[in-house]
């Protein structure tokens, strides 16, 4: 028995490694084949993120109905037989292309370039750009532009002025001069300054997010507790299991998928003239605004439920099913799917699209932990609901669903929502997209200094 149990955890935490490893990459890699310097490739690639979350929703479905149905029905070996032969048939079709794609050079630790930036800033946190005519660092030695084999070589990020206490990081002072070489800790280039950049501007984004996460948390919670309560009848000899409801998400995301990416980014795009139709941010913030709708619709539908209860003296029955019918619930499961629809598909397109190059998998696994931490960020809500409700002698969120406050509960969800969505809004305003431009733009900006071939500019 040992023995098993040794074997099965064993898989388990293999599963996770490889899921670790898999998940950050694997969006990233296919990403990475659409070239941006091709107009119609760029403008595939917007679509992508849409199509790819659809195949990752439509994979999970399809596994909910037939793996569940061959544990039940034949045997827990069935289930992780078809699962583990999928995976070989998968492993099996991207090896078949393996020598077509576009891969990505090594170019180090992007960690390292990241701390250099930090490092050159402090060392030269009193040298001022504009005393004596000093220039900057265009060049960068870690690649001569795009490193991702079949992509167009030479573009570079556009200075911007956000964090410009970074920028002494770049400023090429009288001992850089003197300096036969260049010493990465002392001078870094513009690009590995503005990259640091985009991963600062990223941060609040992420942290904005983390309250979307939280109410798409109640999903897997208080929403199939809620159904668990409720009439799930369909016909006389077939009840809904309550955690089978959650597929109504994933309903909601094959049917809201295609109809965004080929009905409403077509009329949005004529409209605002954006490629996407809106932009990345729009997006996100759409998806922040549906949660609450989301948490409100959902306090409304546990205060009618509760107010059946009562009429029906089911207070103090928290196991007996409320006489309403569980398809009160569609509307907050409907609403929980498009929110993902714009909001998780848009933090995909944007940690992908605004990141480092080099750090484009990290970008994928940030938003990944968005999910993660979002659920910490629920716990925390609950605990501190439950100490301030307990303090006035009826906890919110009872075992009894019936006496508790579920419905008070959403609707503190929903205004801390609102205030995240405000916050966000202001966050949104002052973020800088991200800009390149090739070497053959920067035409007369200066010339070659005696330092290996940094540009030395007078500014």
């Amino acid at each position: 028995m040992h023995s098993r149990k040794a074997v099965f955890f064993t898989a388990l935490y293999v599963l996770a490694i490889g899921e670790g490893g898999h998940k950050p990459c694997v969006q990233t890699f296919a990403a990475d084949q659409f070239d941006e310097n091709n107009p119609e490739e760029k403008a595939a690639k917007s679509s992508f993120f849409n199509w790819w979350y659809l195949g990752i929703v439509t994979g999970a479905s399809v596994a909910i109905v037939v793996v569940i149905y061959l544990q039940d029905n034949v045997s827990w070996a069935a289930g992780f037989g078809v699962l583990s032969g999928s995976l070989a048939v998968a492993l099996a079709v991207f090896l078949i292309g393996i020598r077509k794609y576009r891969k990505q050079r090594p170019t180090g630790s992007p960690f390292t370039s990241v701390a250099q930036v930090f490092v050159a800033a402090a060392k030269k946190w009193r040298v001022s750009e504009t005393h004596g005519g000093r220039g900057i660092c265009y060049e960068d030695e870690r690649r001569g532009g795009s490193h991702v084999k079949g992509q167009t070589m030479g573009r570079h990020l556009v200075r911007t002025k956000q964090f410009r206490f970074l920028d002494k990081a770049m400023i090429i002072d009288d001992k850089d001069t003197l300096s036969k070489t260049r010493d990465p800790w002392r001078l870094c280039s513009l690009n590995q300054v503005e990259e640091v950049k985009l991963v600062l501007r990223l941060i609040p984004i992420w942290l904005g997010c983390l309250m979307f996460s939280a109410v798409i948390t109640q999903l897997h919670t208080f929403f199939t507790k809620q159904g668990s309560t409720m009439l799930r009848s369909i016909g006389p000899n077939f009840q809904v299991p309550p955690a089978a409801l959650q597929s109504l998400v994933g309903l909601t995301i094959l049917i809201a998928v295609p109809i965004y990416d080929r009905v409403f980014v077509p009329i949005a795009r004529k409209i605002t003239g954006h490629p996407s139709g809106i932009t990345m941010l729009q997006r996100i913030g759409t998806g922040l605004f549906i949660s609450i709708l989301n948490m409100a619709v959902a306090g409304l539908v546990e205060t009618a439920r509760v107010n059946t209860a009562t009429k029906h003296g089911l207070m103090d029955a928290p196991k007996a099913v409320v006489p309403m019918s569980v398809w009160w619930l569609l509307p907050q499961y409907v609403l929980t799917g498009l929110g993902d629809v714009f909001t998780i598909v848009g933090l995909q397109e944007l940690f992908y699209d605004q990141m480092p190059e080099e750090m484009r998998s990290i970008g994928a696994a940030a938003y990944i932990s968005v999910v993660g931490v979002g659920s910490f960020v629920n716990t925390a809500v609950i605990s501190v609901v439950q100490v301030i409700s307990s303090r006035h002698g009826n906890e919110w969120l009872g075992d009894n669903l019936n006496r508790a406050k579920l419905n008070y509960f959403y609707w503190v969800l929903a205004g801390l929502s609102a205030f995240n969505l405000c916050a966000y809004i202001w966050i949104s305003r002052r973020f800088v997209y991200k800009k390149v431009e090739n070497n053959d733009e920067r035409v007369g900006e200066g010339k070659e200094s005696g330092m290996g071939g940094y540009l030395d500019v007078k500014v």
